[in-house]
């Protein structure tokens, strides 16, 4: 039987957390998944699909700030969205991401994040931030144009006008910045 859960990261027992962080980075190539990317997936709401007690996807929303122009937005950050090697193509991505981009369209200004394989989200309903991209570290502002054109957004009806041509600035994070 599959079932599609919503867990909070303090709700996991130390047993199936294990076995969701294995999960996860084997559904990513080879060292692409890194610790940092696992921290980053953590403290916020965790959307899982299991099938007969094996974990098989997953997504995490975690809340962020971003800026654009003179706006400070409340953010959704969608990581280390994952589906178990073997279960690819059989929808559970699909399942947990409507399910997390649910969630930001509820409780957030914006849903964001970074991907390489943007036609996955877009056929979501998330859009390319066209814009530059940038960090925010101690004050300082640079820029991040390896990340122009991998940012996504999910506009949520809290969201403020935003014009997707403007500047997109996150803080900065150890890890992947985006």
């Amino acid at each position: 039987m599959t079932a599609l859960r919503r867990l909070a990261s303090d709700e996991f027992d130390v047993e199936t957390f294990g076995e969701l962080r294995s999960m996860v980075e084997s559904a990513w190539p080879p060292g692409q998944f890194t610790p940092e990317d696992w921290e980053h997936a953590l403290g916020g709401a965790h959307f899982v699909v299991e099938d007969r007690g094996e974990i098989v996807a997953h997504a995490s929303v975690v809340a962020r700030r971003l800026e654009s122009a003179d706006l400070t937005l409340a953010t959704g950050y969608v990581e280390a969205v994952a589906t178990r090697p073997g279960r690819q193509g059989e929808g559970h991505g699909s399942s947990v991401m409507r399910a997390a981009s649910e969630h930001v369209r509820e409780a957030y200004e914006l849903g964001a994040l970074s991907t390489g394989r943007p036609t996955f989200y877009e056929r979501l309903g998330w859009v390319p931030w066209r814009g530059p991209t940038s960090v925010r570290a101690r004050g300082v502002v640079t820029r991040t144009p390896e990340e122009d054109g991998a940012v996504l957004v999910l506009l949520t009806p809290a969201s403020p006008a935003l014009d997707l041509d403007r500047d997109l600035i996150c803080d900065w994070r150890r890890g992947d910045v985006w």
